[in-house]
């Protein structure tokens, strides 16, 4: 699998809704960070779904490292 684009180096902070998914962008290309736009078409990336379990602000990784993707767990300082 290829490597993916860095949208940027820090996680990106989203008010999520309890119940609802979220596509969260795999590949970094999306214009619409950190959710997908459809821009990993034809690469091997797929984006992957969150289901808000709660009300709140979550925060996405954007930096496509993390190890517990979709959210952010601070691999973008290593970077």
């Amino acid at each position: 699998m290829s490597e993916p684009t860095i949208a940027q180096k820090a996680p990106i902070a989203v008010d999520v809704e309890a119940g609802k998914s979220y596509w969260w962008c795999a590949c970094g290309k999306s214009a619409k960070q950190p959710f997908c736009d459809g821009s990993h078409k034809g690469s091997d990336f797929v984006p992957q779904e969150y289901k808000a379990e709660a009300d709140g602000k979550v925060y996405f990784c954007a930096c496509k490292h993390s190890k517990n993707k979709p959210l952010c767990d601070g691999s973008h300082k290593s970077l």
